[in-house]
């Protein structure tokens, strides 16, 4: 008798201890969860900066507005006047690298920093073949930034110009590697080649800015667009001299 009496406290007691059921989930409690967790995706996805924020914000320190006095060209039918572009600096000892064509010739060339400082400036290497140039500064920013190089890109790989196109100072814009290994004809009757063709809108003034990728790179120099008519503006084709040929003449190693 004694030994039944033991089974059934060991019974009750487990019956007294032992853990509920869980609940059974129902489609509207499923359809809850799976809509709580897309909620939490889209408020992580919104917070997250984007491609273009994250490459604007790390080229911005190193980009540079570039002023030019240009004399009167009675042959091209041109008076004298003031002409900008962009530049962006590559070395710790503030070498700007641009178009040649946004400095060549000018009388006078200033450089305007990210911190509003400016300096007089002057060519230090120009290499026509390629249209890009390098820039020694009289004076540097308080902080200099240089840019990081990137390396090649692929079609179809987003990239961002970043310049002063039309004035707008400090504008970005966005698109895709078109095509590669472009070549064009600029005047003087050169041909630049082995261009990187985008579309992300590029105009005057976007001329010797950085085209970048989307972590901020450089992986070109904007050098100009083409337009089948006689007026300055995008048509949806601009063109960049790659990284691996800019960067050499600034010093830098192949990419």
């Amino acid at each position: 008798m004694a030994v039944v009496v033991a089974l059934v406290a060991a019974t009750d007691l487990y019956l007294v201890t032992r853990p509920e059921a869980p609940a059974t989930l129902t489609a509207r409690d499923v359809q809850a969860m799976t809509a709580k967790q897309l909620d939490e995706r889209a408020a992580a996805d919104a917070a997250r900066p984007s491609d273009a924020t994250v490459a604007y914000q790390a080229i911005q320190p190193s980009l540079v507005l570039i002023t030019t006095q240009q004399p009167a060209d009675s042959a091209a039918g041109r008076g004298a006047g003031q002409g900008t572009g962009a530049g962006v600096i590559v070395n710790a000892d503030g070498t700007v690298l641009t178009a040649l064509h946004v400095v060549e010739g000018a009388t006078t060339i200033k450089v305007t920093y990210a911190d509003g400082t400016s300096s007089d400036a002057t060519v230090a290497t120009a290499r026509p073949e390629s249209d890009i140039a390098t820039l020694a500064p009289a004076d540097l920013p308080e902080t200099v930034v240089p840019a990081v190089l990137g390396g090649g890109v692929v079609v179809g790989a987003p990239v961002f110009a970043v310049g002063h196109p039309l004035g707008l100072t400090d504008s970005l814009s966005a698109g895709v590697v078109s095509a590669l290994g472009r070549s064009v004809r600029v005047e003087g009757g050169r041909t630049l080649k082995d261009l990187i063709q985008v579309d992300a809108a590029v105009n005057p003034g976007n001329s010797g800015g950085p085209l970048l990728n989307r972590a901020g790179q450089v992986v070109g120099i904007v050098t100009g667009l083409a337009n089948p008519s006689d007026e300055s503006s995008f048509i949806g084709i601009g063109f960049a001299v790659p990284i691996a040929t800019a960067g050499g003449a600034a010093g830098g190693p192949p990419q």
